[in-house]
């Protein structure tokens, strides 16, 4: 990577800045890249299953992915004291955020854990699933619970390396974990090689394995002369209520706005689930191919949240607001790619998971829809990363708070049922949304504000 002479991605007149972008993306965006492959292929076979399988698992995830609101907290909270640390020379701090973040993280997660476990058929109830998909969908729960914990300490760990600027060990952990997770699905669903054939409950054996080795050994590199973070044995277990005090004073908005568009997400997916079976298994084929799309912009957006940190750590605003506009131009150009992939061939992409005709014409529509908000979601993951670094996470928050509840939930439900536009409305209003946020967090950045934060 182009850093300067203490590892740290500053960067002034002599800075080649599309290189410090492209030099702390790319490990991201190839370790984004095959994990959404990866869950492609996870669904290309769950697809084989039937749509009830489908939509077990997109439902049952939902809730999965709410929980993870207080996880959002201590992740965006650990990068943007760790680049802090780092902009400012200051390993063994940085060290401490760390450190402080593992703890909390086992203990939420436990709990969480155990929610989930005992309560998976009244969880699946609530998001309206039909009987046959709580039966599947808690049996899924149910085995992923154990490696819910090992998943967020890998999701913290990984944090606080990027915010240190080391984006390829988080690379090179998640290419095994993906390829086991792989490699898993097929031995576990199908029953090949003599393992049992386990269907949906097969898919989640594989999750479970593949994310607890991977947080184990990432936690592990944290100990060792690999790390550019090194955790001290010592005093482990020891709480700091202060530092505590910092990670989630940056975290809490994070949090807040991952529980808020989380909760409208499951009310969002609920609206789609009421159209049924056929229209659901569209709508979650149609957002698992969208996914190929995240991975540049999330990329991109790793990259401008640690040059943010790590510049205003250095006490240089002028470097950090550089490398946020050149990390948009370069997000920009690949998202509208992407757009013109969705726009030409959607049916393409949905005959991977499916050979129903109807869920084709649906997903394929859903996809055409979605590439008009392509730019505009590539803008929002990277001017909100950018913000996140600085530490500015209430502005992100109040913007997602608003638009998922009135453009996503609000609006797509009156789309969808008043104005009688189906599954095509939903689409339209996540269009809108996207629009709405990405606009926002642009006008916010260019405001400045963020330059004078503490954190």
């Amino acid at each position: 990577m182009h850093v300067d002479k203490n590892n740290r991605a500053i960067i002034d007149e002599d800075t080649s800045t599309k290189k410090v972008v492209f030099d702390l993306a790319w490990p991201v965006i190839a370790e984004q890249s095959l994990a959404t492959v990866t869950h492609i292929v996870d669904m290309m076979m769950v697809g084989r299953l039937g749509a009830a399988a489908v939509t077990a698992i997109g439902l049952t995830m939902q809730p999965v992915f709410f929980s993870m609101a207080l996880a959002s907290a201590l992740s965006v909270g650990t990068t943007a004291l760790v680049s802090r640390f780092i902009g400012s020379n200051d390993s063994e701090s940085a060290a401490s955020v760390l450190q402080q973040s593992v703890i909390i993280s086992i203990i939420f997660s436990s709990v969480f854990a155990v929610f989930f476990y005992f309560m998976a058929p009244e969880v699946l109830d609530l998001m309206g699933a039909e009987q046959e998909v709580i039966l599947l969908g808690s049996g899924y729960l149910r085995i992923m619970t154990p490696g819910f914990i090992f998943m967020i300490l890998g999701f913290i760990v990984t944090a606080a390396l990027r915010g240190a600027g080391e984006t390829k060990i988080p690379m090179q952990v998640n290419i095994i974990i993906n390829i086991l997770n792989v490699v898993g699905n097929y031995l576990f669903i199908f029953g090949k090689f003599g393992f049992p054939e386990l269907g949906v409950n097969g898919a989640a054996l594989a999750t479970t394995l593949s994310r607890s080795f991977g947080g184990l050994v990432l936690l592990l590199i944290t100990f060792s002369s690999y790390s550019v973070i090194k955790i001290k044995t010592k005093n482990f277990f020891s709480l700091d209520m202060e530092l505590i005090k910092r990670i989630l004073r940056v975290g809490i908005p994070t949090a807040l706005e991952e529980s808020v568009r989380r909760l409208a997400q499951m009310l969002f997916v609920r609206v789609i689930a009421s159209l049924g079976t056929t229209a659901f298994a569209a709508h979650q084929i149609a957002i698992n191919a969208e996914s190929i799309s995240y991975m540049p912009g999330f990329g991109i957006a790793v990259a401008a949240t640690t040059i943010v940190g790590q510049n205003l750590g250095a006490k240089n605003p002028e470097g950090a607001e550089k490398g946020s506009f050149e990390a948009w131009k370069l997000g920009s150009i690949i998202m509208g790619f992407m757009a013109l992939v969705f726009l030409v061939f959607p049916e393409q992409l949905i005959k991977l998971y499916t050979e129903d005709p109807e869920i084709i014409r649906r997903g394929a529509l859903n996809l055409r829809i979605i590439a008009f908000s392509q730019i505009p979601m590539g803008t929002h993951f990277i001017f909100a990363g950018s913000l996140r670094g600085a530490g500015d996470t209430k502005a992100v928050f109040y913007s997602t708070a608003v638009s998922t509840w009135v453009f996503r939930l609000l609006l797509g439900y009156l789309l969808v049922h008043t104005f009688n536009l189906g599954l095509a409305g939903g689409w339209i209003a996540m269009v809108i949304d996207w629009i709405v946020r990405g606009s926002y967090v642009f006008y916010r950045f260019k405001k400045g504000k963020w330059k004078t934060i503490e954190v």
